[in-house]
């Protein structure tokens, strides 16, 4: 008489029937499914032993559940990794995860995507704008202004200084007089057109003159040493009797020779004397 041939578990004879051997153990198909099947981390039901199965790291799938957890591709056969909470993820998701996003539209910057660093924050290229104009600042200069950035164009017209004589901005250099700034190219000389930055100066009803064409062009000549009278060095004080101007220097007694600068003098016959001089006369 034959040994008999029964499932380990409920001693139904196995013979001509489909039957599965695991741990030595022989059990029919219905027993396998029951008692002996591994669960499915991604469906949570039973892998029968009708299915296929995968497994790694004592984790176990149907071969229809192991897809990734992002795009749903299938991964068999294919390269994969493990994730938080068990789920498995394809190599191209978790790269795409991984990726730092862009500041501007949020989307994940890939390797070999071009893109823009400042501040520990990142862009696409093309999603790195100016906040006036919109247009893409991409690789070119640029200014920031708190969360924001301008292209150079927009900075200029919305933040520089504009210079008093052109009405431009004045985007570097430049110098301040009275309180209004201005390109050091339009500080400039009215006669000569000479700069007059770091220089001495004149101004004459809103026109400014170097010290040279001061004297030359503008100033009034001393009536007394006929030089003109620049207002700089000896002789910055000035003497004015019917429209013409001394040097104090030079304003003295037509006779005596005495200074004559803020004390009393006779005009005689066009000439300039002091109090006592032209008793002797």
């Amino acid at each position: 008489m034959s040994e008999r041939f029964d499932c380990y578990y409920c001693r139904d004879p196995l013979q001509g029937k489909k039957y599965v051997q695991k741990e030595g153990r022989h059990c029919c198909v219905k027993c396998f499914d029951k008692i002996c099947a591994n669960t499915c981390i991604e469906c949570k039901k039973p892998i029968g032993a009708d299915s296929k199965e995968l497994h790694f790291k004592n984790r176990y799938w149907h071969d229809t559940c192991f897809r990734c957890f992002k795009c749903y591709t299938s991964l068999v056969n294919e390269p994969f990794m493990l994730r938080e909470n068990n789920k498995v993820w394809c190599s191209n998701c978790t790269a795409t995860e991984d990726a730092p996003r862009c500041k501007g539209c949020f989307k994940p910057i890939i390797a070999g995507d071009q893109n823009v660093e400042y501040k520990k924050m990142v862009w696409h290229k093309d999603c790195f704008t100016c906040s006036q104009c919109k247009q893409v600042i991409g690789s070119g200069s640029f200014f920031p202004k708190g969360d924001d950035f301008y292209c150079v164009s927009c900075h200029e017209h919305k933040f520089a200084k504009t210079c008093a004589k052109c009405k431009n901005p004045i985007t570097s250099g430049g110098l301040t007089y009275q309180e209004q700034p201005w390109h050091s190219e339009c500080f400039i000389c009215s006669n000569c057109k000479k700069q007059l930055g770091g220089k001495r100066f004149t101004a004459v009803e809103d026109q400014f003159y170097c010290v040279e064409c001061y004297k030359e062009c503008v100033a009034k000549k001393c009536a007394g040493c006929k030089n003109p009278i620049t207002g700089f060095g000896r002789g910055t004080s000035v003497v004015n009797y019917e429209d013409e101007s001394w040097h104090d220097y030079c304003f003295k007694c037509t006779k005596c020779a005495r200074g004559l600068a803020n004390k009393r003098f006779v005009c005689h016959n066009g000439k300039i004397y002091c109090a006592e001089c032209p008793k002797r006369l």
